[in-house]
């Protein structure tokens, strides 16, 4: 436990990249095989669940320490994270008395520890904080709360292990994808050859494209390149080996039951095929040939079925569910990824017409012959539901993670209002300190109406600007929140709008963010509800214009 706390300490306070890779090698390196393969799966989010409740881990805590509940919580707010917060206030272990266990000794005692009754875990956890020190207990205590979460990119984790082992980082990432259980699986054996083989559920490591943020005729001839929408859904794979069915998300959940409409490939689809695309809510059309017109639904009808674990009758009615393939992995049980983009999508293109399915659709490529065409045909995006447009090179492999050069997204501008910020928080992690997550409203007459929560898109000077400022204008206290002085101006950029009952307001954003601080205009000077629902009126119109 000592060397992966170590380990974290270094990835937590660090922002060298290549200090980060050292850190990781040097631990992959010289780490317990069993300590191993468990880090692996934390940082590919393969985290236990929580195992004992919050309020729990409060009590234990106070009952060692001897502090008053207020005091705790007052700790706890000016700290801002839970698990430091306990590790902080607990006194010091007697290095006499102190016994070392590895990671994967707490970690298979905590797989186990949800079932057992609160005595057994207070024994367990307060056991394990004697014989901790500060920075122990902090990634102990994240672990069992479930919340443990590192800045660490897969990509930085796959390329510490291919150098340890000296093998390809691409195999690397392949091997270690799918369904496994660190419980009961070794190092070795994961990244073996034969594991790899019998998994019949493996999916491949995705790739991923890099924002175009220069002027694309930087890219070259336009007749290198490939256009296609960018559809907002959940990036997935579709896989059918051994006549089994496998769902995966990007973030490698298996989502298989969650779309019971992709049964029927289990049936349909040849053996031996993955295929890349979008799981997104689709309107029905015309069977897929790949020509038909796409209709996608927004977001909020997709989230309505996600995290669910039973779909009912009337989500599925409202809400159904289709797929845009993007790309084809493999087919007849052989890797395609280093066949040209046009050859894969040429088999690609007869395998969704020999279905025939409405839900399932080829991403339609775009007609244009020049750069200054296709930016014209980008301004369209959001009349189309789309999020933009995908450029990829003709001739490019499917590559593993994100790689410059042959895949490009070029988003359409965000839409954006201008709002006062009324409520503030402290953030986590790095921004436990700071108050860094701030809620916005806009004027509803007389009235300042929430409508959005945002915690990104300010520099780091920025947030220290902000953060002093709550501490001077804070006008009440609502356990970790503050109310402030509704003075500060932000301009809010977000992807989407939609109609919500959750929120005070009747509106939900697609991913809000600060996309700068609007020192120039007054607080009077905002925009209003009504202008928020305009916006949705515009959304709404475009979704029945396509219909």
């Amino acid at each position: 436990m000592k060397q992966f706390a170590e380990l974290v300490e270094v990835l937590a306070t660090t922002t060298k990249t290549n200090r980060k890779l050292a850190a990781l090698q040097d631990y992959f390196a010289h780490a317990a095989d069993k300590d191993k393969i468990w880090v692996i799966a934390l940082f590919t989010g393969r985290r236990p669940k929580r195992a004992v409740k919050s309020t729990l881990l409060r009590e234990w805590c106070m009952e060692i320490t001897g502090l008053e509940p207020w005091l705790f919580e007052e700790s706890y707010h000016t700290v801002g994270d839970l698990g430091e917060t306990i590790a902080l206030l607990l006194p010091a272990t007697d290095a006499s008395k102190k016994e070392e266990h590895s990671l994967s000794y707490y970690l298979e005692f905590l797989t186990q520890l949800a079932k057992e009754e609160d005595a057994v875990k207070k024994e367990f956890v307060t056991g394990s904080w004697q014989q901790m020190t500060t920075n122990e207990r902090f990634v102990f205590n994240k672990l069992i709360t479930g919340g443990f979460r590192i800045g660490v990119s897969q990509k930085l984790m796959v390329n510490a292990i291919a150098k340890t082992t000296a093998t390809s980082p691409s195999i690397i990432a392949h091997r270690i994808s799918g369904n496994w259980d660190p419980a009961n699986l070794s190092f070795d054996a994961l990244l073996s050859t034969e594991h790899s083989a019998a998994d019949f559920s493996k999916p491949y490591p995705f790739y991923l494209a890099y924002a175009l943020e220069q002027d694309p005729v930087t890219l070259g001839h336009p007749q290198d390149w490939q256009a296609e929408w960018k559809w907002d859904g959940i990036r997935g794979q579709i896989i059918k080996r051994n006549d089994e069915l496998y769902v995966w998300s990007r973030g490698e959940e298996l989502m298989t039951e969650k779309f019971p409409e992709y049964k029927i490939l289990e049936t349909l689809l040849p053996n031996g095929t993955a295929i890349d695309g979008e799981i997104i809510s689709l309107q029905a059309d015309a069977p897929g040939s790949g020509m038909q017109r796409i209709i996608p639904l927004p977001f909020s009808a997709l989230q309505t079925r996600i995290g669910r674990k039973n779909i009912t009758k009337q989500q599925l009615t409202s809400a159904p569910v289709g797929f845009i393939a993007y790309d084809l992995l493999e087919y007849d049980g052989k890797d395609l990824r280093e066949l040209s983009l046009t050859d894969r999508r040429l088999i690609l293109g007869r395998i969704i017409a020999d279905l025939s399915l409405s839900f399932i659709h080829i991403s339609p490529q775009i007609s244009f012959t020049g750069w200054d065409e296709l930016a014209t045909i980008r301004r369209g995006a959001r009349e189309m539901g789309s999020e933009g447009l995908m450029i990829k090179r003709k001739n490019s492999s499917y590559q593993v993670g994100r790689k410059r050069g042959d895949w490009w997204k070029w988003k359409i501008d965000p839409l954006t209002i201008d709002a006062v910020m009324i409520y503030a928080q402290k953030g986590h992690g790095r921004r436990s300190n700071l108050y860094t997550d701030y809620t916005f409203a806009v004027k509803d007459g007389d009235q300042l109406v929430s409508f959005a929560k945002a915690y990104s898109g300010l520099t780091d000077k920025e947030f220290a600007q902000v953060d002093a400022f709550v501490k001077r204008n804070s006008i009440e206290k609502f356990g970790p929140v503050r109310t402030v002085k509704p003075e500060l101006v932000f301009e809010i950029a977000f992807e989407g709008i939609a109609a919500s009952n959750r929120h005070k307001s009747g509106v939900a954003l697609r991913f809000p963010r600060m996309s700068r601080w609007r020192k120039d205009k007054k607080p009077e000077e905002i925009n209003t509800l009504e202008d928020l629902k305009a916006m949705l009126e515009n959304y709404n119109s475009r979704d029945s214009e396509k219909t």
